[in-house]
């Protein structure tokens, strides 16, 4: 453990905004990790694609249209955001990713080399496939290359970090009931009385087989549990026999005996972006589409869904037809150009950070 790390924790405690999270974190990040050039960026979890961050440290504005090109619709550069969101590690070097050949991405040859830049590395704030932020860190040409040691100092630190930023999104989103299918967040006293909630919430709770909304057992026990440990996971069925995931935090010192409980289903990283539903999709083909957001090919694809690959391909010529789209690569850039590019760090954002619909 890190000479600080209890110091570094309580400090991420203390914030509210997404967005002081992420500076928090890349001000202990960098503390051992120097970088000459650094930005910080909020993920939807659902499609991948940048919701905000802060960037005053980072690329200069000019070559941002061509980052978010390489990086949300060619997505096919070595070490690109879908291949570290879908593989074992939560860091990333560019020069691992390339062999040892940097020269051969281009992303290298148009964000990096023309600012006078070298190896890059990345941080993803993943909870196991959800990914809610990323710290990306560059160091000047000729600059000494980072460390084995470097990079798994970032990793010990994101891990607390991705915590505090999933727990500030529930914390601070906006929640109007308008995404039926995402978190909603209650906060509860020290006798298990629910003090508010969110609309989504009081759905998740009114479903539940047991007890008032205000008053759930399942939202007791793991309220309890989280004052005794700091945080707690339970489930729970509805009458229906869905089951609903219920996450738990205590606030700590400056609201002593509340606890922040998210109610969600159990795999948040199927749940469906809003966005999604403008363009009259059906339930799998947004599935699927929210797949392909993610970089998962048609194998992939099949296998997760339990479908076969001639499937996905129909599903996806729907997809295309009703989207007036005629590829993979045009559906995320339609995606990401029309619904998160002229909104990027506005908000409204639902209470897991995804993008609401407009």
């Amino acid at each position: 453990m890190l000479p600080d790390s209890v110091g570094f924790e309580q400090r991420l405690a203390r914030q509210r905004s997404a967005l002081d999270v992420l500076d928090v974190t890349a001000t202990a990040v960098l503390r051992r990790v120097p970088a000459d050039v650094w930005c910080t960026v909020l993920i939807d979890p659902s499609t991948l694609l940048d919701t905000g961050g802060q960037n005053e440290a980072g690329f200069s504005p000019e070559y941002l249209p061509r980052l978010f090109e390489i990086e949300h619709v060619e997505a096919d550069d070595p070490g690109n955001l879908r291949e570290l969101a879908n593989g074992a590690s939560t860091t990333s070097l560019l020069s691992r990713a390339t062999v040892g050949n940097i020269h051969s991405s281009k992303y290298y040859q148009d964000i990096l080399r023309p600012q006078g830049l070298g190896d890059e590395l990345r941080v993803a704030l993943r909870d196991g496939p959800h990914v809610w932020g990323l710290l990306v860190m560059c160091r000047e040409h000729g600059a000494a290359p980072f460390t084995d040691a470097d990079e798994a100092a970032a990793a010990r630190l994101g891990r607390p970090a991705t915590a505090a930023l999933r727990r500030s999104l529930l914390l601070s989103g906006v929640d109007t009931g308008a995404v039926p299918d995402a978190p909603g967040l209650v906060v509860v006293d020290r006798e298990g009385t629910a003090r508010s909630m969110s609309p989504t919430a009081r759905t998740w709770l009114e479903l539940l087989q047991d007890g008032s909304p205000e008053h759930a057992r399942p939202l007791r026990a793991v309220a309890a549990a989280a004052l005794a440990s700091g945080m707690a996971r339970s489930r729970a069925l509805t009458r229906s026999g869905r089951w609903v995931a219920l996450q738990a935090w205590s606030m700590g010192q400056e609201e002593e005996g509340l606890v922040a409980v998210s109610l969600s289903p159990p795999e948040p990283g199927e749940l469906t972006a809003v966005i999604l539903g403008a363009y009259g999709l059906s339930e799998r083909e947004r599935q699927i589409t929210q797949h392909v957001m993610r970089g998962h090919s048609t194998t992939q694809i099949a296998g997760r869904l339990n479908i076969s690959p001639h499937t996905v391909q129909d599903h996806l010529k729907s997809v295309f037809a009703k989207t007036g789209l005629g590829s993979r690569r045009a559906l995320v850039a339609d995606i990401f150009f029309r619904h998160y590019l002229p909104h990027f760090g506005e908000g409204p954002l639902s209470t897991d950070g995804r993008r609401l619909a407009g």
